[in-house]
């Protein structure tokens, strides 16, 4: 049978074709080993960067976390009069003059210690003992100071040398208050009445008679 010419180029047409389509396949293959390998390598250059935990970070963690809690332990130790000045402060929400207010309270897990909150500050407080009688609470961190008198307490901040707030009162306080307005004490400026002294009548000596 003889091949037409036709046939013939039927023939390799579809040779051909079936030799790009096996040439593409086997690219396609080929791109596909090769990326993978370097996907991987991405992985481990991302794992190399990644510094390994030392001992020595770790030696620093456990150190920070001994001395914080040393401080803690520090803060609950305290002498008995200083926990004795404590009971007497006032504690709760106090209203001060020109519209301020301080809020002050007890921390329940170390006795002694307050927390001390209001505008644009926070304090941590414990008692000082005074040679005048006035109750003082100190953060000396933050050079805060907190002075309760009978009738009235105030804040000061001894860094900047300012008072943050004053004329602040508990219903203790209040009631105090009342009390000095009724019955004023005297002043240290008033100066002292002169005392007065009895006077006694002598009467005149009788002259002597002359002997008879």
């Amino acid at each position: 049978m003889k091949t037409t010419p036709i046939a013939t180029l039927a023939c390799t047409l579809t040779a051909a074709v079936f030799m790009a389509v096996s040439g593409l396949a086997t690219a396609q293959t080929t791109t596909a080993k090769t990326a993978k390998p370097a996907a991987v390598s991405k992985k481990e250059a991302v794992a190399k960067k990644k510094p390994p935990v030392s001992a020595n970070r770790t030696n620093l963690k456990t150190t920070a976390k001994n001395v914080a809690a040393g401080i803690e332990a520090a803060e609950a130790a305290m002498t008995p009069a200083e926990l004795a000045i404590a009971e007497r402060v006032h504690v709760g929400s106090m209203p001060c003059e020109l519209g301020a207010s301080v809020n002050l309270t007890q921390d329940d897990k170390a006795p002694g210690y307050f927390d001390m909150q209001g505008k644009n500050f926070k304090y941590r407080m414990f008692p000082v003992a005074t040679t005048t009688g006035a109750i003082r609470l100190e953060d000396q961190k933050a050079g805060a100071v907190w002075l309760q008198l009978a009738n009235k307490s105030m804040l000061m901040n001894q860094k900047l040398g300012i008072r943050l707030a004053d004329e602040c009162m508990s219903p203790t306080q209040v009631a105090m208050a009342e009390v000095l307005k009724r019955n004023p004490p005297p002043s240290v400026l008033d100066a002292p009445k002169p005392a007065v002294l009895p006077v006694l009548l002598v009467e005149p000596l009788q002259p002597a008679l002359p002997a008879q």
